[in-house]
């Protein structure tokens, strides 16, 4: 979405704190003794687990205070303190901390095993004691991090508080849309811990990490091992399950990958046929079992190739395929960055599926691993932003750029590698994920080419658009223009994949399903289904013939509407449709159709 937006659209002022906000059905519904009760990580399950979310003792004080003796009441856990659902609904200042207290009791069969403490995301600063031990330090609001507790636990209950520091905009961290004065393509500020909180039991030498990469064409699976100690005298293996048979195998020693050589009938993921094989993945030492995981993975390869014509296109399994999905923005009226429940979040995908596309751009925000997993088993392709952060630069975007990058303080740039660093290793595993968005238009744009050649070098086996929008220069697989509301092609690079990766925003506002009554905007606003649908369709016809000359994946602003912005196909709350879905699903088929052959 436009910079050039920012200073007209930020003077509507900041959302009011404890207002009366539309909810979801899920939020209306929800359990609060059942608060988030699915396995966090299917990509790497094993079999025990315990779920921490539900209400912790919460307090606010300044950033010099020690640990609360007492607590101001109590809060909805994995719901930031300024969503609704959370209970508190609370800005939190570049001068406050968060605090959080609940106590546990581990298992009486975990006794002779570690215990890790999961977190599924904070932001963005989150210090974490047992029994007043501190165990540990974590920066960043949009990956995992475990600590080992098991030296701080003790027999019967135990306390576990967790500080956090979020300085949103008022800092260099990556926030995405987060902003503290709220307004028009800038949202409500995420604090505090915004994802499932676990606890799980592991043997002392574990698997800590998969990493997963197939290779069709020379039909091999390739998984790395990660494991919590680095042992010589240690065999790793690698089973692949085809509806519970064993099709295929593979071990290693000394710490080496695992090669797998792959049935010669392999069966390929696309979004029509999103096949997933079962893995079992086990490490042992002189055939004695030390640790288990269940995963999965697919077949399959993301990859540019220039056509009859000359013209580059994205391609999946060596063949063309047009990429066109929604901005994605994943956000709620009742949760904020967290879902209210799972059958919310994975509802989001599926009616992008229904509406026939076939990818999504995450715009901005990093998902919790059942959202990617969800996105692997229906066959949607996922394109992954780098939330944004630090500051919106100056802008260039219908020309190469010419001028001097703005240049980030030494500590921000650490920063920022570090956190894309943390979530591209998050994500590695996932196949739907093709392709890596480093930078949104100018949003923190800096070092362009050297970001998105470290980019493509940390990760080959994907495609890196440098700068969705953005500052154009002459490097990574795409080039990326912007344009509302109807689809432009004002350049094009004959060397690259040339994209639309943003427009539309046709806007429509839903009485008794809007965020606020009087603020609300779009790129194009009109007042009926039919208006809206036949728009809708009119840019897609114009997009079929931009095709024709080299564009090759699109992107529709936006899945939903998000605060004051209205220009989703659905409400904010998804309890309205707002275009006619027959109708919009026929001319995404046939975008989506366009290439093949």
């Amino acid at each position: 979405m436009l910079c050039l937006l920012v200073g007209m659209l930020l003077a509507g002022g900041a959302v009011a704190e404890k207002s009366s906000r539309i909810m979801t059905s899920w939020g209306e519904n929800l359990d609060k003794e059942n608060v988030w009760n699915v396995y966090p990580r299917p990509i790497m399950e094993r079999g025990e687990w315990m779920n921490l979310n539900g209400e912790w003792n919460y307090a606010v004080t300044s950033l010099q205070s020690n640990m609360p003796e007492k607590y101001e009441g109590e809060i909805l856990v994995p719901f930031a303190i300024e969503s609704q659902l959370s209970g508190v609904e609370r800005r939190l200042s570049e001068n406050d901390a968060l605090w959080y207290q609940r106590n546990f009791t581990v298992p009486s069969s975990w006794k002779s095993r570690r215990v890790l403490l999961h977190f599924g995301a904070v932001d963005w600063q989150a210090d974490v004691w047992v029994n007043g031990v501190k165990v540990g330090r974590h920066t960043g609001g949009y990956t995992p991090f475990s600590f080992d507790i098991t030296a701080a636990l003790r027999k019967g209950e135990n306390s576990l508080e967790v500080r956090v520091v979020d300085t949103t905009d008022k800092g260099y961290q990556p926030r995405g849309k987060q902003v503290s004065n709220p307004g028009g393509i800038w949202y409500t500020p995420v604090s505090g811990i915004w994802q499932t909180v676990w606890l799980e039991p592991v043997a002392e030498t574990h698997i800590g990490d998969l990493r997963i990469l197939p290779n069709i064409d020379t039909n091999t699976l390739t998984v790395e091992v990660c494991k919590s100690v680095a042992c010589p005298d240690i065999t790793a293996e690698v089973k692949v399950y085809d509806a519970g048979k064993l099709v295929a195998r593979g071990s290693s020693v000394n710490n080496a990958a695992v090669e797998v050589s792959m049935p010669e009938d392999v069966k390929l993921w696309t979004p029509d046929a999103p096949f997933l094989y079962d893995l079992q993945v086990t490490i042992s030492r002189n055939g004695k079992i030390l640790d288990k995981v269940e995963s999965y993975a697919a077949m399959r390869k993301f990859s540019t190739r220039r056509d009859a014509d000359g013209i580059v296109r994205m391609q999946l399994n060596n063949e063309d395929l047009f990429q066109f999905g929604t901005l994605d923005q994943g956000w709620w009226p009742d949760g904020l960055y967290t879902a209210p429940s799972y059958e919310a979040l994975v509802y989001d995908i599926d009616k992008t599926k229904e509406w026939g596309f076939n990818m999504i751009r995450k715009h901005v925000k990093v998902e919790p691993a059942v959202w990617y997993t969800h996105c692997d088993r229906v066959g949607m392709i996922v394109w992954q932003d780098m939330p944004s952060g630090d500051n919106c630069y100056p802008w260039q975007n219908r020309q190469y750029f010419k001028g001097a990058e703005e240049v980030r303080s030494a500590a921000s740039e650490a920063n920022f590698r570090k956190e894309w660093r943390e979530i591209m290793d998050y994500l590695y595993s996932y196949p739907s994920i093709a392709v890596w968005v480093p930078f949104n238009e100018a949003w923190g744009q800096f070092k362009t080419v050297e970001i998105t050649e470290w980019t493509k070098n940390y990760d080959p086996s994907r495609m890196v658009n440098s700068a969705s929008g953005g500052n154009f220069f002459a490097c990574g697989d795409v080039l990326d223009l912007h344009n509302y509301p109807a689809p432009e092609m004002y350049l094009y690079d004959a060397t690259r994949a040339n994209v639309l990766g943003e427009y539309g925003g046709i806007g429509y506002v839903v009485e008794g399903h809007i965020w606020e009554p009087d603020r609300n905007w779009g790129y194009i606003q009109y007042n009926s289904v039919d208006a809206v649908t036949n728009e809708y369709v009119k840019y897609g016809e114009m997009l079929l013939e931009y095709i024709k000359r080299g564009f090759t994946a699109a992107i529709y602003t936006q899945t939903t509407d998000v605060e004051v912005e209205v220009n989703g196909i659905m409400t904010y709350d998804r309890k309205v449709v707002k275009m006619h879905e027959d109708r919009i699903r026929d001319i995404n088929r046939r975008i989506c159709n366009s290439l093949a052959k």
